[in-house]
């Protein structure tokens, strides 16, 4: 009996110790650099932004010479025995050992190495850009996967203690059922309440996990999804917003936002490409050299005294002047055709800004009225609470039927939930105009 208390009060120790080990408080920036760290996303726009500042060089645009190294051992039986016009009868072995060096070096080549290179460098910008949407798409979904959490983590509670009031108040009245001989409507209209609340706690509890669990997700945790339980969300969705000024946030839009300035680099881009189809109209100049020694061994398989050794060097040194007269026009079409995709992008630029410029300005008219929505259901929220805390008082002193209770509670849940639900939408849109206006990655940026 003695060592059954001492093994109970061990568990209980190891487990207070474990939950205060495993749970941990993690706020909103740390989850989101926790998912620029480990988010499979943001990896591989890393490794791609890699693989272009890896290309960007001058050899890769062809600016220097290539040098080559062909190495030969050659053999070979000739057999003359029934040839009478030569000079060597028998059945002759030839081998021979020709390395060879050779250099090509493209001198001119119309400036299509020059455009090559700021293609690579437009290219490297462009890597980069992929990469920050991406990573402005990241922090704003880890944003919403969190205050979503926290969202459903609040309407929890509110339905924990809606679904324990219910229990207390059920509890008495088959008390009082059993001893005082109450009214069994009552009785039954709690049990049926009690139920009601007990299934919404329920429902809620699965939302709430599974809000976590996509969290965790975008997070890239590689904790044991068991312990998301242990996951404490620190911050609050009682979140103080900066003014919002609306002819400062297009500004930001034209300077900041990294959709348009994608766009624009490919704007750049396609001049690039145009420069360099433009180049195929020059002449190109182009220097070919080499080296190449070879040593051969001829030998008679049929007189053995019968051995020859040659030694040969080979020196070249070529220039080459190529220019096309006359290729259909191929290379002007190509020139006109990529002029015109320049235009094309110029228009993308054109209609992706007025498309954001319009959509941010609806953004702030929405915000505003999520901003008032917001007020409103916070008042909302304290005349509710007050009411369902006199409203039980008045139920106690017997001055309240419970349908009226149950009505004062069911506006009380309300009144709590879609107030939740105002502050989220609200961070919501915000969060969208700061995307947009190039501010949401700037704030994550680690010192």
């Amino acid at each position: 009996m003695k060592f059954n208390i001492l093994f109970s009060f061990f568990v209980l120790s190891v487990q207070f110790v474990f939950g205060q080990t495993v749970q941990r408080t993690i706020s909103a920036k740390d989850a989101v650099f926790m998912a620029l760290d480990k988010n499979y996303k943001v990896q591989v726009a890393k490794k791609q932004e890699e693989i272009a500042v890896k290309n960007n060089t001058w050899s890769e645009a062809g600016a220097y010479p290539t040098v080559t190294l062909n190495v030969g051992f050659n053999n070979n039986i000739q057999d003359n025995t029934n040839n009478p016009f030569t000079f060597t009868p028998g059945v002759i072995l030839s081998t021979s050992f020709a390395p060879n060096l050779s250099l090509n070096y493209n001198i001119f080549s119309g400036f299509a190495v020059k455009m090559s290179k700021e293609r690579l460098e437009q290219l490297e910008v462009q890597s980069n850009g992929n990469a920050l949407v991406i990573i402005e798409s990241t922090i704003q979904d880890v944003l919403k996967a969190y205050y979503t959490a926290k969202l459903q983590e609040e309407k929890l509670k509110l339905l924990k203690e809606i679904k324990s009031n219910s229990s207390k108040r059920l509890k008495y009245y088959e008390v009082k059922d059993k001893y005082a001989k109450s009214s069994s409507l009552e009785l039954l209209q709690f049990k049926n309440q009690h139920l009601t609340d007990s299934t919404n706690y329920l429902l809620q509890e699965i939302a709430y996990r599974n809000s976590l669990r996509n969290l965790l997700l975008l997070m890239n945790n590689s904790e044991d999804p068991s312990e998301e339980e242990f996951l404490a969300l620190g911050d609050s969705l009682n979140i103080v917003y900066p003014e919002l000024d609306l002819t400062q946030a297009k500004s930001e839009l034209k300077s900041n936002n990294q959709q348009l300035k994608n766009q624009y680099i490919a704007l750049e881009l396609q001049k690039t490409v145009t420069e360099y189809q433009r180049s195929f109209l020059y002449p190109t100049l182009s220097f070919q050299g080499g080296i190449s020694p070879t040593e051969s061994w001829l030998r008679n398989l049929n007189n053995s005294e019968q051995k020859f050794n040659t030694q040969v060097i080979n020196y070249s040194g070529n220039l080459n002047l190529r220019y096309s007269l006359f290729n259909n026009w191929k290379n002007k079409r190509a020139v006109e055709v990529s002029k015109i995709q320049e235009e094309i992008a110029l228009l993308n630029s054109e209609s992706l800004y007025k498309s954001l410029a319009v959509t941010l300005t609806n953004l702030s008219d929405l915000f505003q009225i999520r901003k008032e929505l917001v007020n409103v259901s916070e008042q909302n929220f304290i005349y509710a609470t007050k009411a369902w805390e006199l409203a039980q008082k008045r139920f106690e002193n017997g001055t309240l039927s419970s349908v009226e209770l149950l009505s004062f509670q069911n506006a009380y849940q309300n009144t709590l939930i879609q107030h939740f639900d105002n502050q989220f939408n609200k961070l919501d849109t915000f969060l969208e105009i700061y995307k947009m206006t190039g501010k949401l990655a700037l704030d994550y940026k680690k010192n």
